[in-house]
């Protein structure tokens, strides 16, 4: 690997954000990752001098824009080891993983892919520690088509393992969905374990990689899971697109869960015959613009190299885990010291409210996350309502979470609560 590349890579200087606001502390990556100078220049390139329809017509312009937006598809799929025809563009992760639940919503409504259809009495499963994202549509699901809905346990420090999900997995279990890595404990799951366990009863796999994808190297061939979902402003790109991952005669079988132009074959006033996946998702007019993005932040990561992007947030880990360890009465949520995890750290500081902390290191200079990240059962079995989170990637740096250490240490004495 070229380590020029990696470095160039890292700098600082290449994220516009970064630059213009280089007195601050961006810790806040796992909501959203800044963009880098690469990314936002292809977005403006095909802007201004490619935009137009694709995959209608036969012009030359439509040629090139869709030249464009396929060539991003080949991007994204290369970071995750899928093939074209297995990544599809939805309008985030939260759209990819709806499209799924109402994909197999419509199976078990006899609308196609009897092999993909759910009954009363059928089981799926998901942990007490998903993003609401993956877990509201699977409560849909299960009240649309009378199956149980099951909860793999956490422990107090909202981690699970492969033997609490084998105690809940029984023949019945049609569907496993969690998340790769938890947006709250940064902790990362047992993928291969987990599509060993559900493949064993015959359940499909759906991995939530919104907190993976852009932070470790992911093949999601070689994990094996069946159906996944990411979303490109938390790996360097716009918002407003994410990817659906899919096994190529999955996708071909689940009916899409958005009808209409550019999906099609054929249609009669009482009928209409889908095109092969990934088209027979992408209903209207494509976000385009957004896809040239996300492409370009795919690209920017490979380059990169994502071991090396694994290497550098694993050092940033420790030292946020040993930056909230230091302070006394603050309670680290997740792995323990010296545990593997993600390059982020949630935590309830004593006698302080979450949001209150987040202020007093905002006004420090610090940008960290507040509140429930989206996961209330999580917070609830840990019995905090909210917590504070810091995240790093790939322009952060050790003297940023030096800055962390160094405000957290201020929190309680500021608000009185060390006496």
């Amino acid at each position: 690997m070229d380590t020029s590349t990696v470095s160039d890579a890292f700098r600082r200087e290449r994220y516009p954000y970064l630059r213009h606001h280089a007195d601050r502390v961006y810790l806040d990556s796992a909501a959203t990752s800044q963009r880098p100078d690469s990314v936002i220049d292809a977005e403006d390139a095909f802007a201004r001098t490619e935009y137009a329809a694709v995959h209608r017509g036969s012009s030359m312009a439509t040629g090139e824009a869709t030249w464009a937006f396929e060539a991003a598809r080949t991007s994204v799929a290369r970071l995750v080891g899928a093939g074209e025809r297995e990544i599809v563009f939805a309008e985030n992760a939260t759209d990819a993983l709806n499209m799924i639940a109402l994909g197999l919503s419509d199976a078990s409504a006899g609308l196609g892919a009897p092999q993909l259809a759910l009954a009363a009495g059928d089981e799926i499963v998901v942990t007490e520690a998903e993003h609401h994202a993956n877990l509201i549509p699977w409560q849909r699901l299960a009240r649309r088509t009378g199956a149980v809905l099951r909860a793999v346990p956490v422990d107090e420090r909202g981690v699970w393992s492969v033997d609490d999900l084998a105690r809940v997995v029984t023949p019945r279990t049609r569907v496993v969905a969690f998340a790769h890595v938890s947006n709250v404990t940064g902790y990362i799951a047992p993928v291969a374990e987990v599509v060993a366990t559900a493949r064993a009863v015959g359940a499909l796999t759906v991995l939530d990689a919104c907190q993976s994808v852009p932070h470790l190297p992911v093949d999601l061939a070689g994990l094996g899971v069946d159906f996944a979902a990411f979303s490109s402003h938390k790996m360097l790109g716009p918002t407003g697109i994410g990817a659906l991952y899919g096994r190529a005669e999955l996708l071909d079988a689940l009916p899409p869960a958005r009808t209409g132009g550019s999906t099609i074959t054929t249609v009669t006033i009482d009928d209409a015959e889908f095109l092969p996946a990934p088209q027979r998702f992408e209903a209207g007019t494509q976000p385009v613009t957004q896809a040239v993005g996300f492409g370009a932040a795919a690209d920017h990561l490979v380059d990169a190299g994502m071991e090396a992007v694994r290497a550098h947030e694993a050092e940033l880990a420790g030292l946020l885990v040993d930056a909230v360890l230091s302070v006394p009465g603050t309670r680290l949520i997740g792995p323990g010291e010296g545990a593997e995890r993600a390059g982020l750290v949630s935590f309830a500081v004593d006698g302080v409210h979450a949001h209150d902390v987040g202020q007093f290191l905002d006004e420090r200079g610090i940008t960290v996350r507040t509140g429930h990240h989206c996961a209330q059962p999580l917070h609830r079995r840990l019995g905090v309502a909210a917590t504070t989170r810091a995240s790093a990637y790939v322009y952060s740096t050790a003297d940023d979470v030096a800055r962390f250490r160094e405000a957290l240490s201020d929190v309680r004495g500021f608000f009185g609560a060390d006496r």
